[in-house]
């Protein structure tokens, strides 16, 4: 069974920068897309980027194309949000969540699509204030 754990949120100020793991056990990444995404208080969860499971392929929500940057360490089981460029707005709650395992996911392009992803972590909270 695939168990997924974010780490790295907090707080951070207006333009800061802040990185996001997500650390898998129990089964190797290799054959998962992983997506993140997150859910500010009173909003729907969203879609914030996604990876496919050899990392050839990335996918961004147009709030975090050119801020955000996803990357993945099969090796390390590790998934990575590097997010720059920070803005009150982006203040949520981020889930990692893997969708899997197939090896359709090694090539893939993946998707943003909540409802497909099967596995999910606990949530990291990212706050961004001055």
């Amino acid at each position: 069974q695939l168990q997924l754990v974010e780490s790295g949120g907090g707080l951070v100020q207006p333009g800061g920068s802040r990185r996001l793991s997500c650390v898998a056990s129990g089964s190797s990444l290799n054959y998962y897309a992983i997506g993140w995404f997150r859910q500010a208080p009173g909003k729907e969860r969203e879609g914030v980027s996604c990876i496919n499971g050899s990392g050839d392929s990335t996918n961004y929500a147009d709030s975090a194309k050119g801020r955000f940057t996803i990357s993945r360490d099969n090796a390390k089981n590790t998934v990575y949000l590097q997010m720059d460029s920070l803005k009150p707005e982006d203040t949520a709650d981020y889930y990692c969540a893997a969708l899997g395992p197939s090896v359709l996911q090694l090539f893939r392009n993946c998707v943003l699509r909540s409802y497909e992803y099967n596995y999910w972590g606990q949530g990291t909270q990212v706050t961004v204030s001055s």
